[in-house]
């Protein structure tokens, strides 16, 4: 069991070890498919040598559980660069012995080279991050004994493979997704990918494709059966086929399936289809793949349909990381993220820039959530001959590890990938055109029944089935008010479009009075951003990264995609905020603030704004929870929007009531559910009522402290703590002047340290979680985790300001 709690979250993950429940065969038994996770008790150590017999001295061994990666906490520290190299994982490992028995490991993910060593002897490996793959051990394995499993994780610098090292995410070391043994029989289903691309209302036709990893062993008596089994387990269609019988390439039709339940974001229904290998009546071995009956197509420059029906698609995108785990997340924390997603109301989800944890297709096609599947190409340009087969073998082995999840249905070639080209000639628009295409067919000959799609590759959008522009109105370029106009353009040039990644980056805390719009200060008709952004000017480097701006931008943009005629959908950058490299100077620094929810996973202002447009569940939030504090002229009238999805909304000050208005998607802000509030010096109560059909569904309150007082110039900063519910100290840094009034302008960075006793919780990447961040409206908090006893010293500096104590003595701070 692996229990750690970061942030106020709390996972526990239980694994399976061998020995335990789903694996106690006999001694001598006959084999039988068997999964067995491995995911506890390894040996960890950063040796990095490539000559495991140079590893019997290491003495510096740590345990850890899987997934793993040692860029967990290095990636969010203040210092320049993270571990970029090689480490070994060790575990021993005994495995009862079967007769004829296979033994596979399976890696979900392991990032980026992996060796895999049994008992001495390399058994072979894998070079490629994102994607699962086996690696063979039976030949190496002594059953009945203890085997020493020794396996070699790299994820040093190499050209050779996707994505580029000029990517903005980092590009996490280590077996950063779970670990299986694979007990097989001698004769076993190596694979099954089942085609429903021939279904309408009233049939389907399923397809199956077998393989077996030994076919000449088979004779007489043996066949494979499929069934296909509904949504309520009953078996609506079977055949069974004589081995001998299956030609070349294993295929097998099933029955013509009736009136077949189709797959939706509205009712995802699965089917299972059930693969046996039968000697006579023996079963071999068994496979259950999961799969859906959908047909989809765009109107040529238009809108998008899902079963002969329109569908907007509502869309996000997705980093594989959360804090305090970086890529090595457990599955909770996968299913958490999508989830959170459906709650808000998406239907559709970019996985951004690489294959993601075999969890989060699962819970795509369990929840009804349409993915775009991508390869890694991400930035570099083309690369040489060892570049381009490791491309095309790793796009093979992403489409034939997830063909059967009903809810893929783009597989993207890649983003940006003319940017910052690594090699030589490597931006040659015909070399690459040349190596797309090839790309695109091998899509198209592994699966005809999906389309292909590139995200800002413009010499190749007619190449592939469906192509984004880059359209970032309102940050990297432009202004959000021209978001329409240029969809209206874009619509016009591509046939089958639809738009990835819009957006800006929000500040968590950070609020004005008056948000920029961006307009007579930026080229307000641009719309897409340049790799190189010296002396750019737009909202991303001259903006102020508020909460504000960035709600009056999406609920902007949501206004135009959900009324545009023949608009297909489009999929904001990004759900959740991530670690990047290229990003020091951010507010948080090497953290990409453009996130719905934080790095763990808390909404942000901008969040409700996306369920007021999509969520079903009703609600109302008054914007905004991060902004309790305000300050302006007495008599000022303040704007206050309540973003709901209910049909109306009335909004109490102070126990008035200001009267209901009714949602218009036509009014702005928040769909015309906003109050003018004259505030009164100090607590100013609000409280949200929100309506449908007449009945109260759902309520919000707020207390706003407003202060009239103009503050002077910043002259210190403010130290104190307040004690959460998980049991941890919030400590906040105030800017104030010399009358102690809080100065709200002031944003520049805050840096803390400890000494003494207890811990800050540093190096997370959130608002509350990292050492370094800049004010936001004049405060920076950051949480700290108390000792049983003695005191801690936290200092909070900066270059301006050379530095404020706080001392807390844990013993009296419990009285």
């Amino acid at each position: 069991m692996k229990l750690f709690a970061t942030l106020g979250l709390v996972v526990t993950c239980l694994v399976l070890q061998a020995g335990e429940n789903n694996y106690d065969p006999a001694p001598g038994t006959i084999a039988s498919r068997t999964l067995i996770n491995l995911n506890d008790g390894w040996k960890y150590s950063e040796n990095n040598t490539d000559n495991l017999v140079d590893l019997d001295g290491t003495t510096d061994w740590t345990e850890i559980d899987l997934p793993h990666t040692w860029n967990q906490w290095d990636a969010m520290d203040p210092v320049p660069g993270y571990r970029r190299d090689a480490s070994w994982y060790q575990k021993e490992l005994t495995i009862d012995e079967q007769a004829d028995a296979r033994y596979h490991l399976y890696f979900e993910g392991s990032n980026i080279t992996t060796d895999v060593y049994v008992n001495g002897t390399r058994a072979g490996g894998h070079v490629g991050g994102y994607v699962g793959f086996e690696v063979d051990i039976t030949d190496q394995v002594k059953p009945g004994q203890k085997n020493s499993i020794s396996i070699r994780v790299d994820n040093s610098y190499n050209p050779h493979v996707i994505p580029s090292q000029k990517a903005d995410f980092f590009i996490y070391g280590g077996i950063t997704r779970d670990l299986w043994l694979k007990v097989l029989p001698a004769t076993f289903i190596a694979n099954v990918t089942v085609s429903t691309s021939s279904v309408n209302k009233d049939l389907a036709r399923t397809q199956v494709k077998v393989s077996l990893n030994r076919k000449d062993l088979l004779g007489r008596n043996h066949t494979v059966r499929c069934q296909l089994k509904d949504t309520n387990g009953r078996v609506v269609g079977e055949l069974e086929i004589d081995t001998r019988d299956l030609d070349d390439q294993g295929l097998i039709d099933l029955p013509e399936l009736q009136s077949p339940a189709l797959w939706s974001p509205e009712s995802p229904n699965l089917y299972t289809v059930v693969t046996q290998l039968l000697d006579g009546d023996e079963l071999l071995d068994k496979q259950t793949s999961t799969i859906g009956y959908r047909w989809y197509r765009f109107d040529p420059y238009g809108a998008f349909y899902l079963n002969d029906e329109r569908l907007l698609l509502r869309g996000t995108h997705r980093h594989e990381e959360h804090a305090g785990y970086g890529a090595a997340m457990p599955n909770e924390l996968h299913v958490r993220d999508v989830s959170m997603m459906k709650e808000m109301g998406v239907n559709f989800l970019r996985l951004g820039h690489y294959p993601q944890d075999p969890e989060v297709y699962r819970t795509c096609d369990e929840l009804g959530i349409i993915v775009w599947d991508e390869l890694p190409w991400c930035r570099g340009g083309l690369g040489d001959e060892e570049w381009q087969a490791n491309t095309q073998r790793l796009l093979r082995e992403q489409i034939t590890q997830n063909y059967n999840h009903p809810s893929i249905f783009f597989w993207s070639l890649g983003n940006e990938i003319y940017w910052m080209p690594e090699f030589e000639d490597g931006g040659n628009e015909q070399r690459m055109n040349t190596f797309l295409t090839k790309l695109n067919n091998i899509a198209h000959d592994l699966d005809p029944g999906r389309q292909t799609a590139i995200r800002k590759y413009y010499a190749g959008a007619e190449l592939v089935d469906v192509f984004s522009p880059s359209i970032w109105s309102g940050w990297y370029a432009g202004v959000y008010t021209n978001y329409r106009n240029t969809l209206q353009e874009n619509q016009k040039k591509y046939k089958q479009f639809l738009h990835m990644e819009y957006g800006g980056s929000s500040h968590v805390g950070r609020h004005t009075e008056t948000p920029i719009t961006g307009t007579g200060s930026v080229s307000e008709n641009d719309w897409a951003e340049v790799s190189n952004q010296v002396n750019v000017k737009n909202i991303a480097k001259g903006g102020d990264w508020t909460e504000s701006y960035i709600v009056d931008l999406f609920d902007y943009h949501l206004s135009v995609s959900e009324t545009l005629p023949g608009f297909a959908g489009n999929a904001q950058w990004a759900f959740k905020d991530f670690g990047t490299p290229l990003r020091p100077q951010n507010a948080i620094p090497y953290m990409n603030q453009k996130g719905l929810v934080d790095r763990a996973g808390k909404p942000k202002d901008a969040y409700y704004v996306y369920k007021s447009y999509w969520g079903k569940e009703p609600f109302a939030y008054i914007e905004s929870h991060t902004w309790t504090h305000r300050r302006g002229p007495e008599g000022k009238l303040r704007n206050v929007p309540v973003f709901s999805n209910c049909d109306e909304v009335e909004l109490v000050y102070n126990g008035q009531a200001l009267g209901r208005k009714t949602r218009d998607i036509e009014q702005a802000p928040a769909c015309g559910l906003n109050w003018d509030i004259d505030f009164k010096e100090g607590p100013n109560k609000l409280l949200a009522n929100a309506y449908e059909d007449g009945q109260l569904v759902s309520t919000d309150t707020l207390t706003v402290f407003y202060d009239y007082q103009q503050p002077a110039d910043p002259e210190r900063v403010h130290l104190a703590y307040t004690t959460l519910d998980n049991g941890n100290m919030l400590v906040e840094a105030t800017m104030v002047d010399e009358a102690g009034v809080r100065v709200y302008d002031y944003q520049e960075e805050m840096y803390f340290s400890l000494d003494g006793h207890g811990e800050l919780m540093k190096n997370y990447g959130t608002p509350t979680g990292s050492q370094i961040i800049q004010m936001a409206n004049g405060r920076a908090a950051i949480e700290l985790i108390p000792a049983t006893e003695g005191r801690a010293i936290i200092e909070a500096r900066n270059q301006d300001f050379k530095g404020s104590y706080l001392v807390i003595d844990f013993a009296n701070a419990r009285k």
